[in-house]
Parts: structure tokens; C-alpha cells; sequence
């Protein structure tokens, strides 16, 4: 896709929308249009004219401005904020070369301070054929003296005045994550963030942006997400001029980067989208996104058995086994043992930093028991949480000021355990190699990497004090690179307590995420649909546990899960002959269908809060399959009825869905609503076939 260049500055074309930047009279980089691409280059308007209002809002506080410093007249949420070593606090940067790399469809706009050594690359890369626009900065310090910045965010970006916008985005706690508020943009700013370490539960680095018609598959709508797993931070300044101008990355609280003489800093990035088509057509590119950058895109995710709920810290090599065996009757394929395998742990007071076998757990190691997974055709997984340290532990004693700590304070304390500062080299040294040994001494196939707790006392005196919780990250995503390039087969989960870091930035270690530790189904219906609005199912994992046997049937639980990576985590032990043989042909059932639900496009239907709903479907990248799931969960009688079209296939194909006992058009799947009156924790499954009779030629 092309980037263009004309009279009045530069024009970034997808395949459906267009990005138009110009130059000030100033030599500053402002905004000139965002949306739907226009047909030719002299459509794109020139940048306007700005006038000030009064003398308390100059014209420079008015421009769209696409990377504002804090500087002269500007009092708008700037970029940028740095302090020279002469005490100089504002920055002045001026344009002076544009690069364009055709071979990486990426524009280049260096920016000089107009006094000091300060050079500033603001980057542009098209993302051709996601339809989106990566943009992030690099900042050098060409002098001889340090520079602190005090602010590096990733980007800025202008709405088009076109009237009201909501802003939706995602909020949550612990066992309370995925939570989609959609509410009006008041004026004045409004700031998302994580202050935790981790991306958070609490907030999650991506919005929507909304005019208040806009629907799941109606209305335009623009989105953004950060490539970053550490603190971030979303500004959103709805103005008293009736413009919305929202600027992202790297959160700014507590922050600080010595920029040393001949050092650079380069930001995360940010994806930008515009979609037509609701926030379904941005859900597309986006889960094409995230599918491209994960390691491993292909590859089929296997049904796992995870023993934690099961066993908690009671572990050892003959239960595990046991466990292993019905796992393997049930038809799972890869077995995976959680906490309590390694020396001292009994609790989740000792033990974390020491990751080796318990000897008196597995007298002979790990290598018997993997041996056993193995003969019952499984694969072998483990659980480690390598960021964290008891105090009653080997490594803690070796090592206490490896923990994250301020010398005069306590350590805070959180489920028993402490932060390993991650932001030195050699505390990631420790972990490379110790992983390394693990990795190399037993035949590990899949890899649960948790994370339970946030970030505190983070000092260090190795560095700017405030550098420490952006270079844990880098730390983070140096060890996690380091093992990915060392040991490529193996599949990786990301775990924060649950959802503590499900990012677009973790995404290109780990193949997936556990998006929450509360299990209960019907709480899991609402997260999985606004985790599907941003991530792809096959970056999913979903397990069936204890939680809600007594009230749903088997059926229900394994339905809610199969819409991501499949797993089981109940106290198998206990099943009876039933429900094993319901559990066995559920997961074959699944397995039947995975293909479509892990790499297939995913279309998600309002739910219906009046009669307990949800809906989706999925569609196989060819299209000529097709899995459909309803749900009820539960809700006071009466019920209404809820009505379900099937959308994505090829309108002159035939589909049939032989539960159904229908054959009809894809044009008419898509138009002719099914109805539904299920009871309460009711479910539904129906695959959908394309048919060839020989009348229909275009697959």
C-alpha cells in the first residue's frame, strides 16, 4: 500500500482508510484527515488555518499536533516533556527530513530540537494487509550531556469532528476481569492507566473510540492498542473546543530516562485502525494482528488437564500419574502440573526462586512422571512463576537484595512472596540459565509462566530510580525472548493471577494467555466475549472446572470453554463413568472443531441481558465451515425469545447444519434469523457444512 506524498504533506493509504499528516508554518507535524480512503490524492484536504482564541488559547494550542511537546503556548497533554542538564524544561522541534521505505512501507519524520541535541524520529508503518497503521518514536540525544525525559508517549491522534464519541474500553479486578464500559467522552481528560508493573486487571491497554450509534456490526468506530506489557497509560482530552485529541504509551507516573550522551529510547507502538462495519470489522484486523505476531500462528493448541485445582500444593509424583491416567481416557493431549513441584513447597509461603524438583516429592526427579505422560500419548507442561521469590527460599537467602526494595522501608509482602528485579542484567542472567537447565534436563512441552502479584518498593540504585518499571519490562521480555529463541517448540501461557497481563506485548512471547481464574461459566461468558473483541480465540485458554457442577450440566461448562483452547481443570478423579464418557466425546466433539474455533474468523452476537444470551460464531478461513454457539445463562422467567443470523459465509454456497436438519444459502443464513428459547444454563452447538451440487462454482 502506498505512502504518498503531495503539496501539502503525507498521505498513508490501507487498503480502506486513509492517514493525512502536513507541516505547520512552524514546521510541526498536525493532522490533516483520518477515515474512509479517498479516491484520489487531491481528495485529501490541505492543513487549515488556525487562529487563536484570546490571549489564553494561542494557535499552537489549537493544531492537531501528531507528537506535542511541552513547550511555549501549547497547555494541552503533550508527548513529550524532557528536562535539559541547564534546567531547560520545554522542547521545540522542527521538521527536517521525511524517509520513506517502500520495501517496509514505513515513513520516517526526523524532528530537531531547535536548540538543543535532541532528535526525535516519529515513525509511521502501514500494515498493509491488516488494514492498520503502527506508529511509534525514537528519541536520541546527540550531545554530550544527559537529557531526562520526564514523558515518552507512543503517539497521538485527532478524532474527526464529527460530534459526540463514547469511549469504550475495559476495566476489572482480580476474578472480575473483561469488563467493557461504554460511556460518553466528557470534556477535560480522561486517563486510563496501569500503576501496577503489569498491564493490570484493572485497566486494559486498548480503546474504541464511537459515535452512540455504533453497534457490533453497524457504524464507524476508531481503535487503538499498545504493544506493551509494563505501566501504560491512555489519555483521552475531550476539549473545550469541542475537538477529541488521545495520546498512549509509556505511563508517565513515576517515570523518568536518563538519556545518555549518544543514547536512544524507542517507545512500544501503537496500533491505529478506523472500521466501517462496527466493532466487529475492527475486531478482525485486530485478531489478525495479534495472530501474526504470536509464535507460533499455525499450530493447533492441544487439549490440556491442569491439576491445580485439583491438588493445589498436595503434588507428588504417584498422584500426578493418577491424574495423568484419566486425563489421557478422556482423550486429552497434552497434561500439565501446576504449583507445588518444586523444592520446599508446600505453601505459597517458601519455595518460589528455587526451581528445582522437590526430592521428596519426586525422589527420581520430574523425568519419571513425564515418562508416564508420554506413554499415555500426552505431552508434558509446567508451572513456574520465575519473576517472584519467598522469603523462605534458597534463592531469597543467596540473594535478598535481588528483590525489589527501598533500603529504609519494609518489604511488602503480597500472597507470601516478593518481586525480583528483572531491570538487572543479572537477576535475568539467573533466570535464563536456570530455565535453560530446566528446559533442557526434561521434555517440556508447553510452558504456564504466572505472575501473582503487582509491583512495589521498585528501587534500585543501578539506574535513574524511575527507569526501574520501564526496564523490568525489557527485562521481562529478555528472559521470555532468550528462552522463546533457546527452546522454539515449546507453547507458552502468559498468567497474572489470571488476567494481570493479557497484552498485545506479551502476545509475541507467549502463544496465549489465562484470561481469568474465576472458571465459573456464566462469569465467563461476558469475559470471553469482550476478550474476543480485542484477541483471537486461539490466544484463549478456557478450562471446565468444579465451579458451577452442581447447577450447569457438563455440556454447558465444556461449550463455554471450547470457544477458546480447550482445557480441563476439574478433579477428574472424582467423575464418575458418565460424565467421563460425556467429557470424552465433548473433547472429541472439540477436536472435530478446532480448526474453526482456533483459526477462523470469530463473529460475535449482542448479548440479551432481558434473557440471559450470548451467541457466536465461528467461521473457518476458507469458509466453508462454520460452528455456532448459544448459550442461556440464567435469568427470571419469562424469557424472550433470542434470534441469531449466521454471518461470514459465501452468500451462493450451500450450508448445511445437520443438527438443524437445515440447508439453506449462506445469503440466507445471514438474513433468515434462527430462534432460540433455550432454559437456563442451556447450550447449543451446531456446525454448519458447505455443500457442493454442482450448482454453486466459487469454492
Amino acid at each position: 500500500m502506498p505512502i504518498l506524498v503531495d503539496a501539502h504533506g503525507y498521505v498513508l493509504e490501507t487498503a480502506r482508510h486513509a492517514y493525512a499528516v502536513g507541516l505547520t508554518p512552524e514546521k510541526e507535524l498536525a493532522l490533516r484527515y483520518w477515515g474512509r480512503k479517498l479516491p484520489q490524492l487531491a481528495d485529501y484536504p490541505p492543513l487549515p488555518h488556525y487562529e487563536g482564541w484570546a490571549s489564553f488559547n494561542g494557535a499552537e494550542h489549537l493544531t492537531p499536533h501528531e507528537y506535542p511537546t511541552y513547550r511555549g503556548g501549547s497547555f494541552n497533554e503533550p508527548c513529550l516533556k524532557t528536562t535539559f542538564s541547564d534546567g531547560v524544561r520545554d522542547t521545540w522541534l522542527t521538521f527536517q527530513r521525511a524517509i520513506i521505505v517502500d520495501e517496509e512501507d514505513a515513513l520516517t519524520l526526523r524532528f530537531d530540537d531547535a536548540h538543543y541535541p535532541l532528535r526525535v524520529y516519529v515513525v509511521y508503518r502501514l500494515l498493509a494487509d491488516l488494514d492498520l497503521i503502527e506508529r511509534y518514536v525514537e528519541v536520541q540525544n546527540h550531545g554530550d550531556a544527559p537529557i531526562t525525559l520526564e514523558r515518552a508517549l507512543s503517539a497521538m491522534w485527532h478524532l474527526p469532528p464529527a460530534g459526540r464519541y463514547e469511549l469504550v474500553h475495559f476495566t476489572g479486578r482480580w476474578f472480575d476481569e473483561w469488563q467493557m464500559q461504554r460511556e460518553p467522552l466528557p470534556r477535560g481528560v480522561t486517563r486510563l492507566d496501569s500503576k501496577r508493573g503489569t498491564s493490570s486487571h484493572h485497566h486494559h491497554p486498548a480503546a474504541f473510540f464511537a459515535h452512540p450509534h455504533t453497534t457490533e456490526t453497524h457504524g464507524d468506530c476508531w481503535f487503538a492498542t499498545l504493544e506493551h506489557s509494563g505501566n501504560w497509560a491512555l489519555l483521552a482530552e475531550h476539549t473545550d473546543f469541542d475537538t477529541v485529541r488521545v495520546s498512549m504509551g509509556l505511563n508517565d507516573w513515576d517515570f523518568a530516562h536518563r538519556l545518555e550522551a549518544g543514547a536512544s529510547l524507542v517507545t512500544p507502538s501503537v496500533f491505529l485502525g478506523w472500521a466501517e462495519g462496527g466493532f466487529q470489522d475492527a475486531s478482525q484486523r485486530l485478531h489478525a494482528l495479534a495472530r501474526r505476531n504470536v509464535p507460533h500462528p499455525q499450530q493447533v493448541r492441544p487439549v490440556l488437564y491442569n491439576s491445580w485445582e485439583a491438588t493445589a500444593f498436595d503434588v507428588d509424583a504417584d498422584s500426578q500419574m493418577r491424574y495423568a491416567e484419566v486425563a489421557a481416557e478422556l482423550g486429552v493431549e497434552l497434561f500439565v502440573m501446576d504449583d507445588g513441584w518444586f523444592k520446599g513447597r508446600d505453601h505459597d509461603a517458601a519455595g518460589l526462586g528455587d526451581w528445582t524438583p522437590d526430592p521428596r516429592k519426586f525422589p527420581h526427579g520430574l523425568t519419571p512422571l513425564i515418562d508416564h505422560v508420554k506413554a499415555l500419548g500426552m505431552q508434558f507442561g509446567l508451572w513456574i512463576e520465575p519473576e517472584m521469590v519467598n522469603p523462605d527460599s534458597d534463592l531469597y537467602r543467596a540473594h535478598p537484595d535481588w528483590a525489589l526494595h527501598y533500603p529504609t522501608r519494609p518489604r511488602t509482602t503480597a500472597r507470601n512472596q516478593l518481586v525480583l528485579n528483572l531491570a538487572r542484567p543479572d537477576v535475568q542472567d539467573y533466570l535464563i540459565e536456570t530455565l535453560t537447565t530446566l528446559l533442557s534436563e526434561h521434555d517440556i512441552a508447553f510452558v504456564k509462566w504466572d505472575m501473582n502479584r503487582s509491583l512495589t518498593e521498585v528501587g534500585w540504585d543501578g539506574a535513574e530510580p524511575k527507569e526501574v518499571w520501564w526496564r523490568y519490562t525489557e527485562g521481562v521480555y529478555r528472559v521470555w525472548g532468550t528462552l522463546r529463541a533457546r527452546f522454539p517448540a515449546v507453547l507458552w501461557q502468559a498468567c497474572s493471577g489470571g488476567g494481570g497481563r493479557a497484552d498485545l506485548g506479551i502476545l509475541r512471547y507467549a502463544d496465549q494467555v489465562w484470561l481469568s481464574d474465576n472458571t465459573e461459566p456464566t462469569r465467563r461468558l461476558p469475559m470471553q466475549h469482550h476478550y474476543l473483541m480485542l484477541y483471537p480465540p486461539n490466544t484463549l485458554e478456557a478450562w471446565v472446572t468444579d465451579m458451577g457442577w452442581e447447577s450447569m450440566p457438563l455440556s454447558f461448562r465444556f461449550h463455554v470453554s471450547m470457544c477458546g483452547n480447550l482445557g480441563v481443570g476439574a478433579n477428574i478423579t472424582r467423575w464418575g463413568a458418565a460424565q467421563k464418557a460425556a467429557a470424552r466425546d465433548l473433547i472429541a466433539q472439540y477436536k472435530a472443531i478446532r480448526h474453526i474455533v482456533q483459526q477462523g474468523r470469530v463473529y460475535r452476537h449482542e448479548p440479551d441481558p432481558r434473557g440471559g444470551y450470548y451467541a457466536l460464531h465461528f467461521v473457518s478461513a476458507d469458509q466453508r465451515e462454520c460452528a455456532l454457539f448459544v448459550f442461556r445463562a440464567h435469568s427470571p422467567e419469562p424469557a424472550h425469545p433470542y434470534y441469531v443470523t449466521v454471518r461470514g459465509l459465501l452468500p451462493d454456497a450451500r450450508y448445511t447444519a445437520h443438527e438443524l436438519g437445515i440447508c439453506r444459502s449462506g445469503a440466507a443464513w445471514a438474513s433468515v434469523p434462527l430462534r432460540f428459547d433455550l432454559q437456563p444454563f442451556e447450550s447449543r452447538l451446531y456446525t454448519l457444512k458447505a455443500q457442493y451440487d454442482g450448482e454453486y462454482h466459487d469454492f
